[in-house]
């Protein structure tokens, strides 16, 4: 598989709560949506990626999902994290992280909640 934004390939890591792919280029994450939550706990080991590298990334918009041939994701936003902005297949319901997200979606705080009344929409 191929990466979505930077067309780079993916790597699979195994783990023991689910499978992941890691771009080899921009560390972007694609997670299918029933092992999300699972995979949460594990977020740092599988997020490895540059914060800044993946803020660059995700103003990529309009990609292909790397699963579905011919679908482009859907721009999605976290509803308890607003900040957070996400791509997902409306077909197979996979989801791409860009570097430093998944971290981020994994770890709701006080912050988080402080906000969702703060963010500014995004364009």
């Amino acid at each position: 598989m191929k990466c979505p934004k930077c067309k780079s390939d993916f790597e699979q890591l195994h783990t023991p709560l689910g499978d992941v792919e890691r771009c080899t280029h921009c560390k972007g994450l694609w997670v299918d949506i029933y092992e999300l939550e699972d995979v949460k706990p594990i977020a740092e080991s599988l997020d490895t990626g540059d914060i800044e590298v993946g803020k660059e990334f995700n103003k990529i918009g309009h990609i292909d999902c790397p699963v579905c041939p011919n679908n482009q994701l859907l721009r999605m936003v976290d509803p308890k994290q607003p900040h957070i902005w996400f791509e997902s297949c409306p077909t197979c319901y996979g989801r791409f992280y860009d570097a430093g997200e998944l971290i981020d979606l994994s770890e709701y705080t006080i912050s988080d909640f402080l906000k969702k009344f703060t963010v500014k929409e995004r364009h």
